[in-house]
């Protein structure tokens, strides 16, 4: 299947930050299942995360959005003001104490104080300093992952800010900080989206805190209506989830394939081995 600017991808494209549950090892997995239109297709990503589905197949229109306000915060500074933020960036050391003062923003009323390039560049140190690449928050949104102690962390990674903020400026990328169901309730009839939730937990210590209060039972059934809806107005959704039970029964009228992920095995990182997950298509 040919791809929509398939011979003029930009090159250094990746996501500009870790985060949990990346599928960039997925891509392959995901690319042959796309819908032959796609190109046709208006792009949506819901749950944007650090966006590797996105980077990796550079739709030429596309909506993005995630519930995590420094996030998107990040992804706004990346496409206009890349020179900026990285002028920050370089000037921020590899500290633990310094790493300390930035996290408490969040907690001292600092955060506020910040302006938005600010505010991108403690996003982009904290996540590429913290322990594991962990970002991740408590139930009051603090950013509460400890100091990773890496011997060269590469904060300023001034190629792929410079390739990102390049391609979202000139393909058609919209950029918001919405509840998902209001994102996907607006785009046109001709769209597919890309859905990569948070995922429903296998066992107790299966790890969904980088969003605020988590996702509970309750927060797949929402999502499971609004694929209903997606499917009912002839948008095609695929999405990313675990391999359990309560995914398999909730979405068994759509097709559902296994694929296999290394994650780590456990919530606090210590391990990594093979994993089954679940592609949903409504087409």
């Amino acid at each position: 299947m040919r791809m929509a600017g398939e011979n003029e991808n930009m090159t250094g494209i990746a996501p500009f930050v870790k985060w949990v549950g990346g599928k960039r090892q997925l891509i392959d997995e995901i690319r042959r299942r796309l819908p032959d239109d796609f190109g046709e297709r208006l792009y949506c990503e819901p749950f944007i995360g650090g966006g590797a589905v996105l980077f990796s197949l550079q739709p030429q229109r596309a909506v993005i959005n995630d519930f995590n306000r420094e996030l998107i915060n990040t992804y706004r500074i990346v496409k206009r003001y890349p020179k900026a933020l990285l002028r920050l960036l370089e000037t921020y050391p590899n500290d633990a104490e310094f790493f300390y003062q930035m996290r408490a923003h969040d907690r001292d009323g600092g955060l506020r104080l910040l302006s938005p390039t600010q505010r991108a560049a403690r996003f982009i140190y904290l996540n590429k300093t913290c322990y594991n690449g962990l970002y991740r928050v408590n139930s009051r949104g603090e950013m509460n992952a400890p100091f990773g102690r890496y011997i060269n962390p590469k904060i300023a990674d001034s190629e792929t800010i410079h390739a990102d903020s390049t391609y979202l400026r000139k393909a058609d990328v919209k950029i918001y900080n919405k509840d998902f169901a209001r994102v996907l309730r607006v785009i046109p009839d001709m769209s597919f989206a890309y859905l990569d939730p948070p995922y429903h937990p296998v066992s107790e210590q299966s790890f969904t805190s980088y969003v605020q209060g988590g996702w509970r039972a309750e927060e797949q059934i929402r999502l499971k209506a609004e694929c209903d809806l997606l499917s009912g107005r002839g948008v095609r959704f695929m999405q990313s989830n675990s391999s359990c039970e309560f995914i398999r029964e909730l979405y068994a009228e759509y097709h559902i394939e296994t694929v296999q992920a290394i994650r780590a095995i456990n919530s606090d990182g210590d391990g990594r081995g093979a994993v089954d997950e679940v592609i949903i298509t409504n087409y």
